[in-house]
């Protein structure tokens, strides 16, 4: 009997808490994927019982409901209708999923979210920084004679720190949306932290403190300062003012809304910011600065070393947009940051790592891909070259981290520092022109020691018949084999393993069907038997196939690659198209699925298993198309 998919979804959604309960809700090639506010009051039971519902577990945040290719999308469809959602975004997906991770990835997520929209306006001003430092240099010491009075130079004096004069109003305003408040009550918040009233807090060093106030009724006393510069007090102060604007939205009526909410939190959050928030946290950002720069000017360059070395790993990991919080509080605090450099060192490193590899490999597709990848690595944008192909092969990753960790440590050696932030790489040149040569002998040490040591040590050219990565022989478009009834052959070459140990807990427990799992060799998929496409996934990681004799077939390539949102992925067919046994159905890119962490094994099972009294399999080493799967 065919399924009801629209009493399927209504009983689905009424088992999932009503729809205050559901943040998004998509779909793969198999499970219906749910981010909910509660999953714990959710009967898991009672949504297992459901007729279709296959299995139901929890991972990465999502509530994963298992209804097989082909009933999924049909599923999810109905569910949208009686839910009243929207099918997600890949924003909104990746918003919710975020949502349920650990606080400490959350937290720098939301530092990247607030400094990220800024960098440009940070970048202008670095530039123009570096810029008017190297002029002033070559005007006061007699190589370079132009009209300090003429209206550009003036102007552009003026130009060059305005992004750092009002750095807490940006901050405050991007800081606002990533909280989800008013934006310009965030900016009102920054606004305040720099108020004309207060001394400026770069004049504190010369003229000292100036003036005090008594706060909370005398208790103590705290310095009427600005915080030109600050990072840390502006983000916690705009945190506590969008936790107030949020509680008052829904408290005081709406007749009163517009004139009560905005009142009381920008009042509230100023006196508080300036009373609490201002004094704690700007002594706790000074002492976190302070111990960086303890840290990164060690006897002998030592902590330089090692930070420059581990940076690279850092970025693996996500968690360098923090960053930018040490590059505004050392340029507040001493006028240059002397992390700007180390981030270049590690990056060109990395860059001339993926160098060495293109020029000393003999592969065309590894060639083509780590060339470009190493010069955006020059430029600072270091993901290609990482995560595409020193990561890939690991030792040329280790070899760029030992060659930015000895770029690093000259730069703490010789007191190395740049005028602004946001720029990293070759570019990173324009925010240290007040010592270019220092710069440059820093890029040539950290080039040339990942180069030499990627070079000699770093990599070596797999033979041709182990290079798991190699570009897919051509495929012939035809019929490679005399298709047997009840036989499926192997969409790809590579080694067959039982579905039982198969690297997801659904796959392997045979929910969706039994079949085999293959660590492949290649990159393409082929058609295992001559049939009819049935499903082919949005994100282009699974397709599903039927024989002419019923059997019924999911192809999913990789664990969990949903997540990547096609990327990597092309499908060359679509539903109702007919194939036959060896046409190319899908490609993959196995570099990137390795660098989204996720295991590239391609999961081939017969999605009606249970209506054929048995199935054998073949395991071990397989050429593409010979037979894997024999049902009866």
């Amino acid at each position: 009997m065919a399924l009801d998919y629209a009493k399927c979804a209504q009983e689905i959604f009424g088992l999932l808490g009503g729809r205050e309960n559901l943040v998004s809700a998509a779909h793969c090639a198999t499970r219906l994927r749910l981010v909910t506010v509660d999953n714990g009051s959710i009967d898991v039971k009672a949504l297992e019982q459901v007729e279709g519902v296959k299995g139901v577990f929890s991972s990465n945040g999502q509530l994963q409901l298992i209804l097989g290719t082909g009933t999924v999308n049909k599923v999810y469809d109905e569910f949208l209708k009686v839910s009243g959602m929207s099918a997600a975004t890949k924003d909104e997906v990746k918003a919710a999923a975020a949502a349920k991770q650990p606080w400490f990835k959350r937290a720098i997520k939301c530092l990247g979210d607030i400094f990220v929209p800024i960098i440009p306006a940070i970048v202008a001003s670095g530039f123009l920084m570096g810029i008017m430092e190297a002029l002033n240099f070559m005007v006061n010491n007699g190589f370079l004679q132009i009209d300090t009075s003429g209206s550009i130079y003036v102007f552009a004096n003026l130009f060059a720190n305005t992004a750092y004069v009002f750095l807490p109003i940006l901050i405050a305003y991007s800081a606002a949306k990533a909280f989800g408040g008013n934006p310009y009550l965030g900016a009102v918040i920054g606004m305040l932290m720099i108020h004309p009233d207060l001394q400026n807090a770069w004049t504190v060093a010369t003229e000292g403190v100036l003036r005090t106030q008594r706060v909370w009724f005398g208790l103590y006393e705290v310095n009427l300062v600005g915080y030109q510069g600050s990072v840390i007090p502006v983000i916690i102060a705009v945190w506590v003012m969008c936790l107030m604007e949020k509680r008052l939205h829904k408290i005081v009526p709406a007749m009163l809304d517009l004139f009560v909410t905005p009142l009381v939190s920008v009042f509230a959050t100023g006196y508080l910011t300036y009373s609490i928030i201002g004094p704690i946290f700007s002594t706790v950002e000074h002492g976190i600065i302070g111990g960086i720069q303890t840290l990164l000017t060690l006897p002998f360059g030592v902590g330089s070393l090692i930070m420059g070395g581990l940076y690279s790993t850092t970025v693996v990991a996500g968690i360098h947009h923090m960053y930018t919080v040490i590059d505004m509080g050392q340029l507040s605090q001493y006028g240059f940051t002397y992390w700007l450099p180390l981030a270049s060192a590690a990056n060109m490193a990395q860059g001339a790592a993926a160098l060495a590899v293109a020029l000393k490999t003999r592969n065309g597709k590894l060639k083509s891909m780590a060339l470009p990848a190493s010069l955006s690595c020059f430029m600072g944008i270091t993901e290609p070259a990482i995560f595409g192909v020193n990561l890939r092969h690991f030792k040329p990753f280790v070899c760029g981290a030992l060659g930015g960790a000895a770029g690093a440590m000259y730069a703490s050696l010789v007191g190395l520092g740049a005028s602004g932030t946001g720029v990293t790489g070759l570019f990173g040149l324009l925010l240290c022109l007040h010592n270019p040569l220092h710069y440059v002998v820093m890029a040539a040490i950290s080039i040339a020691v990942a180069f030499v040591l990627t070079w000699l040590f770093g990599y070596q050219d797999a033979a041709p018949e182990t290079a798991g990565t190699e570009a897919p022989a051509p495929v012939p478009e035809q019929a490679a084999v005399d298709c047997a009834p009840g036989v499926v052959y192997a969409p790809v070459a590579g080694t067959v393993i039982p579905f039982a140990e198969i690297p997801d807990e659904t796959f392997a427990a045979g929910v969706l069907g039994r079949g085999v799992g293959v660590q492949p060799s290649e990159g393409v998929v082929r058609a295992p038997f001559d049939g009819e496409i049935t499903t082919v996934a949005e994100t282009r990681h699974a397709v599903g196939l039927s024989s002419p004799d019923g059997m019924e077939l999911l192809i999913h390539v990789g664990v969990d690659t949903v997540a990547m949102n096609g990327d990597g992925f092309a499908a060359l067919v679509q539903e109702g198209q007919k194939v036959r046994a060896g046409e190319p159905l899908l490609t993959f890119d196995r570099a990137k699925i390795a660098a989204a962490g996720h295991p590239d094994c391609v999961v081939v099972l017969v999605t009606n298993s249970d209506d054929y009294e048995d199935l054998t399999i073949r395991t071990g080493e397989c050429r593409a198309l010979e037979e894997v799967i024999r049902v009866r």
